[in-house]
């Protein structure tokens, strides 16, 4: 059953995606871009960004902005706007990472990957959703993560940012569906990009960023809720989701070694 509308033809379509510089987002970009899709891309590095455009379709919006700064998301949002009077999409994939064990606590790694992977998301939203609202039609997809489902070694900090956006997502859906707007969370598996190149153990199921641009734009097209991938991976970790946590811990610990 699908819980948004279908995207059957992506031509004209107006996308902005938010993190956008390189990994999944990058791949998302130039993806959408061979499908006639209008893109406009952002991301603190306008350097890489310039770089996407130039491999890109001439009509690439570049915009420059940190997401834990709300005025240069407005300004980003306004600029988008006057060029093409508004959005059908935006993605939010910015993200920050680094593995920590509880042990390892760094308040102030936490404080910046909390910033970046919920409040940066909170900061977008707060000047999307009145966007979205007046057009009264459009779509909003979080970026998350299978991290998210439940505790994951390594994960303090991370896993608990993605838990929330899971929430937030579902929570978004339920406020917003009924007002004519679609609501997508998406929950990648491991994808190899520059994040996860910092991971000291063997990644399963890993998959490039093409594979992953490609099973998002098929969710859109079938107008999936959750949008997660690869699915030899990410089934496994729902089923261990309905674990009781006494045999949860125990197969984790048995997976991971930890």
């Amino acid at each position: 059953m699908s819980l948004n509308r279908k995207i059957a033809d992506w031509r004209g379509q107006r996308v902005w995606i938010i993190g956008a510089s390189s990994g999944i987002g990058a791949a998302l970009a130039e993806a959408l871009d061979r499908r006639g899709v209008r893109v406009a891309i952002s991301a603190r590095r306008a350097d890489k960004l310039q770089e996407l455009a130039d491999r890109m379709g001439r009509g690439t919006l570049v915009l420059p902005l940190d997401i834990t700064k709300v005025d240069e998301i407005t300004a980003a949002d306004q600029r988008l706007s006057e060029a093409w009077g508004g959005y059908d999409l935006v993605v939010f994939m910015a993200g920050d990472y680094t593995a920590m064990h509880a042990w390892q606590l760094d308040l102030a790694v936490a404080r910046q990957m909390i910033e970046v992977n919920l409040m940066g998301f909170m900061n977008g939203l707060s000047v999307t959703i009145p966007r979205l609202m007046a057009a009264k039609a459009g779509g909003i997809a979080l970026v998350s993560s299978v991290a998210g489902y439940r505790g994951l070694p390594k994960s303090l900090v991370y896993g608990p940012t993605k838990a929330a956006l899971i929430n937030l997502a579902e929570t978004l859906y339920l406020d917003l569906h009924g007002k004519g707007l679609d609501v997508y969370v998406i929950n990648p598996g491991f994808v190899k990009t520059p994040l996860t190149a910092q991971n000291d153990f063997k990644m399963p199921a890993l998959i490039s960023p093409e594979e992953a641009a490609a099973e998002i734009i098929a969710g859109f097209e079938q107008g999936q809720f959750e949008i997660h991938f690869p699915k030899r991976f990410t089934r496994t970790l729902k089923l261990l989701r309905h674990l009781p946590y006494s045999l949860y811990f125990r197969t984790i610990r048995n997976m991971t070694r930890a």
